[in-house]
């Protein structure tokens, strides 16, 4: 019972970094952020290669693991402080590392976002955030229906496979534009 709660905790502090970063990227680009970086030469070219590059080595992360064993483990070893930092690095680092989330709130929902007039543009960013919130805590606590799944290595796998597949399919796609 104890392990549940503290699961649930983790995925809680995951679900509300994700949507707290979404939803100042959101802010960023609603305000006008992302027609700055649209005009910046240096800015673009760096988001761009930067951002193939992390897709790529995401993905031969990814295709690399698809040979190792691995499975879904809920023990309770580890201390709750370390677990629970490692559960907010790790949305940190997915959130903010993340080339395409800045594509996609700064650059294009700013784009749209910018030429919506004054008074509805606040309900367009507060309709994009509501969506990102429902979107992660959907992951976050829906995630727990998934863990039988993922107890089976193979499934790991299959994940991977797709994930590495998607990576280098965005990081060619980034490059090619």
């Amino acid at each position: 019972m104890l392990r549940q709660g503290l699961l649930r905790r983790y995925r809680l502090v995951s679900a509300l970094i994700c949507t707290g970063c979404d939803a100042t990227l959101i802010v960023l680009g609603v305000a006008g952020f992302g027609t700055l970086i649209e005009h910046s030469m240096l800015l673009l070219v760096s988001a761009k290669w930067g951002g193939a590059l992390f897709l790529f080595y995401y993905g031969l992360r990814s295709f690399r693991s698809v040979f190792a064993v691995q499975r879904l483990e809920l023990n309770g070893a580890g201390t709750q402080s370390a677990t629970l930092k490692l559960a907010a690095a790790s949305a940190f680092g997915f959130s903010l590392l993340n080339p395409h989330v800045y594509l996609d709130t700064v650059v294009l929902l700013g784009s749209v976002g910018t030429q919506i007039p004054s008074p509805a543009r606040h309900w367009y960013a507060l309709g994009a955030m509501t969506a990102s919130l429902v979107w992660f805590f959907s992951l976050a606590f829906g995630s727990s229906l998934l863990a039988p799944l993922f107890r089976q290595p193979v499934a790991w796998k299959i994940l991977d496979g797709i994930i590495g597949t998607i990576m280098w399919f965005l990081a060619i796609h980034i490059v090619r534009e």
